[in-house]
């Protein structure tokens, strides 16, 4: 538990620190360059990983592959924001870009697993390293990677980490993908203890949380335009919550389907509806540029990924895995209602008038 838990923590520790680094460059810079350049280190780590023949390696390919991480997913999720402004618009782009998170974070155990099982170590991470240094070729295509001079000096880490709002969804990331952080390091070695379960089935016991999640994420992105996305938040957490109470009671890979499901499908609520809320509040409260404030949500999704696996291990020895996974569910259910304050967050313009 504690040896996979860190290797799996790795790269979500390096995530959280090259992530403050990473916004502040795409401000100054342009999206293009961090992009191209994330691409490039995660071939490298992922061919690392083809061929790594002990634990330090595979330990140093996962942590330079946080690095690749945090370059692909800041710059992305800035030149998004940039690119739609219309809330409607920018919250169907980050729910597509969302679903493709979903893909790679919650159907990699689903994929690894039957890959690794029919066809041994190395196949899946060299089809996964031809696909990442295809990606990189339509950048190069697409983006044509160019220095930017910075136009308009964005607002500072500091100033945006003092923004109460933007504290608020950076929490609700971090809890709702907390628990499928746990899970993922946790449940497998729960269902061979438990349910004796082979590797393909360890995989695919995550096949219902990410179609799911890519259910979930595609219809909150128009939807929580609709019905207001700090009300799909609030109702995400709570379900997330509900769902991780139902997933230790199981005692068959068949009992696993249905909350592992309402868990994915929730946590693609909060993510597409508080995602772009961190957009709407930089652009109503702050200077429109942003590649920190994605930084912090990076942050904040790499902090639950980070801390989940690092210290699953221990607490599965202190309360059990059921205590673990229900600790977790209270915080969530918990947190909920700390959402409504996303309702009408005042504009920079109101909170002068009012200071």
């Amino acid at each position: 538990n504690v040896a996979i838990g860190l290797m799996f923590a790795s790269n979500a520790i390096i995530q959280l620190i090259v992530n403050p680094i990473v916004g502040p460059i795409t401000n100054r810079i342009g999206y293009s360059i961090p992009l191209l350049t994330g691409f490039i280190v995660l071939f490298v780590s992922t061919m690392t990983f083809a061929f790594a023949d002990s634990y330090t390696v595979l330990l140093v390919a996962r942590t330079v592959q946080g690095l690749g991480s945090s370059c692909c997913s800041v710059a992305g999720a800035g030149l998004l924001a940039t690119i739609y402004t219309d809330d409607r618009e920018r919250g169907n782009a980050i729910s597509i870009a969302l679903g493709g998170l979903a893909v790679g974070a919650l159907v990699g155990p689903v994929y690894g697993g039957v890959m690794y099982e029919f066809c041994g170590k190395e196949a899946p991470f060299i089809i996964l390293a031809a696909l990442t240094l295809a990606s990189a070729g339509l950048v190069v295509l697409a983006m044509k990677p160019t220095l930017k001079a910075e136009d308009v000096k964005g607002s500072s880490l500091i100033e945006l980490l003092s923004d109460p709002y933007i504290l608020i969804t950076a929490v609700s990331i971090c809890f709702a993908n907390i628990g499928i952080a746990f899970l993922e390091t946790a449940l497998p070695i729960h269902m061979v203890e438990v349910m004796g379960s082979s590797k393909w089935e360890q995989g695919i016991a995550f096949l219902p949380t990410s179609v799911s999640y890519l259910i979930g994420a595609y219809l909150f992105g128009p939807l929580g335009h609709k019905f207001g996305r700090w009300l799909c938040a609030m109702a995400g957490s709570a379900i997330i919550g509900t769902s991780l109470f139902l997933i230790p009671i199981g005692t068959h890979i068949g009992h696993l389907i249905v909350p592992n499901a309402v868990l994915g499908f929730s946590i693609g609520m909060v993510d597409s509806s508080v995602w772009p809320i961190m957009a709407h509040l930089v652009d109503i409260r702050h200077v429109p540029i942003y590649g920190s404030v994605y930084a912090i949500a990076e942050v904040a999704y790499c902090l639950g990924f980070a801390i989940g696996p690092a210290i699953s291990g221990p607490i599965i020895m202190l309360l059990g895995f059921k205590g673990l996974i229900w600790t977790m569910a209270v915080i969530n259910i918990l947190y909920s209602p700390v959402h409504f304050l996303l309702r009408q967050p005042p504009t920079k313009e109101e909170q002068q008038v009012s200071g």
